[in-house]
């Protein structure tokens, strides 16, 4: 399934989107998507009203697209996932996952604009796999699947200024990555049943349609599944809760291309996941 939330910030109401480009109302069994409709019966509830038919079709045209979930409870990032980005930042692969946070209210829609942050120079693009927690995940045993609590993907941009992150940072990095707008999600949140295999995904980005990140989660240093497990022994994730699995090598931060600057338009892609379309702006 493919869940979206459609209409103006704080004002958005849960759409079902089908592959053949139809939309269903969903407002008749949630009010929003959730960490609540994530860690319940919501899925299934939608699930069986779009089988018995009984959901109302409605039109979405002409209205904004917004993160396809509400008001998660942590934005959890993973750094350097990638050992070819790794080698760009300056930096030998990991041995364990580095973990780091983004505010939750960086998150908005997949066409927003994004917001370079006032004195900010160095402001960069990450198109990242973006995993929805959708069970309680605590000390996970090697025995259980970790991706039987992924409620579903999304396609994310961790925005990041880079001088805020690394120069100013006083040794962490989320004074560079949760600057107002600095995640734009969606634009749908495709459940887990329709991805079989989340190391099998094609993720790219351009900026003002010139070709920067092309790579496969296949290349991805730890897996979500490991990211996962490996999370729980220390920290509770709860339903709704995103993770940022890491971005491939490409970005700005490599000296390759400018970083960004007001009027650039930011596409970001994921295999399956749908696409984003965000311009930026001066705060």
């Amino acid at each position: 399934m493919r869940l979206m939330r459609v209409g103006a910030p704080g004002s958005e109401r849960p759409v079902l989107g089908t592959a053949d480009g139809r939309h269903f109302d969903l407002s008749g069994l949630t009010a929003d998507i959730d960490g609540a409709f994530l860690g319940g019966d919501g899925p299934d509830r939608v699930r069986a009203a779009a089988a018995a038919g009984v959901l109302p079709e409605t039109d979405i045209t002409g209205l904004r697209l917004g993160a396809p979930v509400a008001r998660p409870g942590a934005v959890l990032c993973i750094g350097q996932n990638y050992a070819a980005h790794a080698a760009e930042s300056g930096s030998e692969p990991p041995t364990r996952p580095i973990l780091f946070y983004k505010g939750p209210n960086t998150v908005v829609g997949p066409q927003d604009e994004v917001l370079i942050p006032r004195g900010a120079e160095r402001t960069d693009w990450e198109v990242e796999l973006a995993v929805v927690i959708g069970r309680r995940a605590r000390y996970l045993t090697p025995e259980e699947d970790p991706l039987a609590y992924v409620a579903g993907y999304a396609v994310s941009n961790d925005v990041s200024e880079r001088a805020f992150q690394l120069e100013e940072s006083g040794g962490q990095w989320s004074k560079g990555k949760s600057c107002e707008t600095f995640n734009p999600l969606g634009p749908w949140l495709v459940t887990a049943d329709e991805i079989p295999d989340p190391q099998a995904l094609r993720l790219r980005s351009r900026v003002n349609g010139e070709p920067r990140q092309d790579s496969s989660t296949a290349d991805m240093i730890f897996g979500v599944a490991e990211l996962i497990r490996h999370l729980s022994q220390y920290l509770v994730l709860e339903p709704g809760d995103i993770l940022n699995t890491g971005t491939p090598e490409g970005v700005a931060l490599s000296g390759r291309f400018p970083y960004l600057a007001p009027g650039d338009v930011m596409e970001l892609e994921i295999d399956g996941l749908g696409a984003h379309r965000s311009r930026c702006a001066a705060a």
